[in-house]
């Protein structure tokens, strides 16, 4: 599972990739900049851990309508621009895990989608560019709800927690062991922290407002 794209650019800290740990809390920093060249690995889960998009069967996630909803708007980031690739992602019966890579530098991020406003609202223009990550995952966020509100005639009902979860893979080691668990995630359903059956919940995090 080779990462396609050199993104050995994202050096700021020393952070691993641990799913016991980063599967759990988000290490987003204030002063990273999101917009930079560079593959994150995202975790997104749907408000109250609610099993919306499927079920695991013998091992093998078996996804419905709203399931593919979600595989089709994630496979769709990659006409937003040019510079987006996505890389391996797995939809989950109530969360979602996925890579996302930035080939350049997304300098103008006016142009990723307008309908995603909340991020208009930061005052400076320099803030503003660090946020494309934010704002792509939030177009995904908002236009795969509104996809599966129209399916299931429930508008405006939330789909997605507020919040989400981002690491950002350091070199092709982590980007490895990262793709080898969203791989595996099915798997390991019956174990994982996000099992409806399980303890765990999504943990609260800095949230990122939005209408989805």
């Amino acid at each position: 599972m080779n990462c396609p794209y050199n993104i050995a650019l994202n050096t700021n800290g020393n952070h691993r990739y641990n799913p016991d740990i980063h599967h759990r809390r988000t290490i987003r920093r204030r002063e990273y900049d999101y917009s930079q060249r560079g593959a994150y690995f995202m975790t997104i889960c749907t408000r109250d851990r609610e099993c919306l998009f499927g079920e695991i069967v013998n091992e093998t996630m078996h996804m419905n309508e709203y399931g593919r909803i979600i595989a089709e708007e994630w496979a769709a980031l990659t006409e937003v621009q040019d510079a987006i690739e996505i890389g391996e992602f797995v939809v989950m019966p109530n969360h979602f895990h996925g890579i996302i890579i930035f080939t350049v530098d997304i300098d103008d991020i006016d142009h990723v989608d307008h309908t995603v406003g909340a991020i208009h609202e930061l005052p400076l223009q320099e803030q503003r560019r660090k946020m494309a990550l934010p704002k792509v995952i939030g177009r995904f966020k908002m236009r795969s709800a509104k996809r599966i509100n129209l399916c299931r005639n429930t508008s405006g009902i939330p789909v997605w927690q507020r919040n989400y979860y981002e690491h950002i893979i350091r070199d092709q080691a982590d980007y490895t062991r990262i793709a080898e668990y969203i791989t595996d995630n099915p798997r390991r359903w019956v174990n994982d922290s996000l099992h409806p059956d399980n303890d765990n919940m999504c943990p609260p995090t800095n949230p990122r407002r939005g209408n989805s």
